[in-house]
């Protein structure tokens, strides 16, 4: 089996993703953005090496989003993100799953993650904002350790390092693009 790459993406609805970005410069140029995001992150990520595989949600825009199309699409988990990561990690490795957050990733990031998940049990990108853009493992998960992080916060990679056991390989940091001042750094570095 081929290694997979699970993107979570929301539906490119207006008023559904990027909500704190909307907030600073208006829902329309938010959901322009989020869908300009969501193009670059999977024409990033496609790779004949690994499988790309949308998760996504709302459920009922799977088979009719434009962006994903030509693109396996399974649902989300109901729930919380720990809910969605742990449905995504109790299937057998190497799975590596990544966000519609961080549109500077880019193919060498996918497969040294990869390539790192032959010798580590976790991979982990690292976020400016105290997140992560990335997050791999090989074997099934057997323990949830998702449990009580701190989601959307400045210890969220913190929390889950304190709940991961084994061996774990850090990526390069990236910024999330959560705000205008996010967007404005990424447009500033890239």
């Amino acid at each position: 089996m081929k290694p997979r790459v699970y993107i979570l993406s929301r539906a490119p609805i207006l008023g559904l993703a990027k909500t704190r970005l909307a907030s600073d410069i208006g829902k329309v140029h938010a959901h322009r953005i989020y869908k300009g995001m969501i193009a670059k992150v999977i024409k990033r990520t496609h790779d004949p090496r690994w499988e790309v595989i949308i998760s996504g949600t709302p459920s009922k825009s799977l088979g009719e989003v434009i962006e994903w199309q030509g693109i396996r699409q399974v649902s989300q988990a109901r729930g919380t993100l720990s809910d969605k990561l742990n449905k995504i990690f109790r299937k057998k490795g190497p799975i590596v799953v990544i966000g519609t957050d961080c549109p500077q990733l880019n193919q060498k990031d996918i497969a040294t993650a990869f390539k790192a998940l032959k010798s580590y049990d976790t991979v982990l990108g690292p976020a400016e904002d105290g997140g992560f853009w990335l997050i791999g493992m090989n074997a099934p998960l057997k323990k949830d350790i998702f449990r009580n992080v701190r989601w959307s916060h400045k210890y969220t990679l913190s929390d889950i390092l304190l709940n991961i056991e084994g061996s774990i390989f850090h990526l390069r940091k990236l910024t999330d693009i959560d705000d205008l001042n996010s967007l404005l750094s990424v447009k500033e570095n890239s």
